[in-house]
């Protein structure tokens, strides 16, 4: 079946919040069952305002530079402990996202309210699991001990803003990559088993209340819209999403995946055969590609009937599986982001079959 939904991961590259609620709403009026407020100002590079307030703490201090193998990134600085600090007394400033997302929501129901976005559309929060700004940012010997304390700032902040928002009309998405770098090897990240990675995934989506649901993100990395590791399949976000479903404690509502925009081979999409989230949880796959003109003619229309091929065993509920970008929108042109959401638009009604 075609797709039947639009998925944002996150950050869009647009001067505000407003700017990419109505270009969203308006480009892509069917199909949008959550906005993003496209992660503006301050957090217009997913963590690197969380990692800027750490460098500023005087809880901790340099400790040289870590490279970043893999990748066209330069060296990122280390941090440790400063003397004397016990992780258990490290004092973490606000980390920002409550309140960033408490006024963005204002600017949610006002749109929301004069028919601007659909009703039954949510507002989507996108947070970055714990282990995402610690991993690459502490000395390994202070890692673990920061990954505890600052997870519990942060379940802070998520449960500071879904106490002042309305359940009904919110929605919470973490976004997963750190983990992948780890699982694969990733960044100068020694392998690690699933086993190590599983529970912290599912802490984060039993942080998330019932009653509002909760995504993940399968990321990849976007440095320069390049992968840390060009995936060879889906098996490993297939382990994944099977390894949190089993652990979480609730359901997970949807998972993105991430696929390469020029991947064709039926055998990458084959692990989905495998996948075991049951009907109730939505799946987004990445066909939406930043730079459409560099994409082969049929590319979209071959990845879909391998999504269809592959899912013909999987319950996916009577909606079907969607559409996304492989990350999000905000390292893309700004002048690009309308043509990026007239294609979700032009693949969705499947227009677009010859891409």
């Amino acid at each position: 079946m075609p797709p039947s939904s639009v998925h944002f991961n996150g950050s869009v590259n647009l001067p505000d919040t407003e700017t990419v609620m109505r270009e969203i709403s308006s480009r892509i009026p069917v199909g949008v069952r959550r906005v993003p407020d496209g992660e503006t100002g301050e957090r217009n590079y997913w963590i690197g305002f969380q990692v800027q307030k750490f460098a500023a703490m005087p809880d901790f201090q340099p400790a040289g530079m870590r490279d970043m193998p893999g990748s066209d990134l330069p060296p990122r600085p280390l941090l440790r402990l400063s003397d004397g600090v016990a992780a258990e007394d490290v004092h973490w400033p606000d980390l920002g996202y409550a309140d960033a997302y408490a006024d963005s929501y204002q600017v949610f129901r006002r749109l929301q309210d004069d028919g601007t976005i659909p009703p039954g559309v949510r507002f989507q929060m996108q947070y970055p699991t714990p282990l995402a700004p610690v991993a690459g940012t502490f000395v390994p010997e202070d890692r673990d001990r920061m990954l505890a304390s600052y997870q519990a700032a942060l379940f802070a902040d998520l449960d500071r803003v879904l106490g002042r928002l309305p359940h009904e009309q919110v929605a919470v998405q973490w976004d997963v990559a750190v983990e992948f770098a780890m699982l694969e090897g990733g960044f100068g990240f020694s392998p690690v088993p699933l086993e190590q990675i599983t529970p912290g995934l599912a802490r984060c989506a039993d942080q998330v209340p019932g009653d509002v649901p909760v995504g993940m993100h399968l990321c990849y990395g976007d440095a320069g819209h390049h992968h840390f590791k060009q995936p060879e399949s889906l098996a490993m976000q297939v382990q994944v999403a099977n390894a949190v479903t089993a652990a979480a404690r609730r359901p997970v509502n949807w998972f993105s995946f991430t696929v390469p925009q020029a991947q064709i081979d039926s055998s990458y999409f084959a692990p989905l055969a495998d996948l075991r989230t049951g009907p109730e949880t939505e799946l987004y796959f990445a066909l939406v590609p930043y730079y459409p003109a560099r994409q082969p003619a049929g590319t979209t229309a071959q990845q879909a009937a391998h999504i269809d091929a592959h899912l013909a065993r999987t319950p996916v509920g009577s909606q079907g599986w969607g559409i996304c970008t492989e990350c999000g929108m905000g390292r893309v042109a700004a002048d690009d982001v309308p043509t990026l959401l007239d294609l979700h638009q032009t693949i969705l009604g499947r227009r677009g079959a010859d891409r």
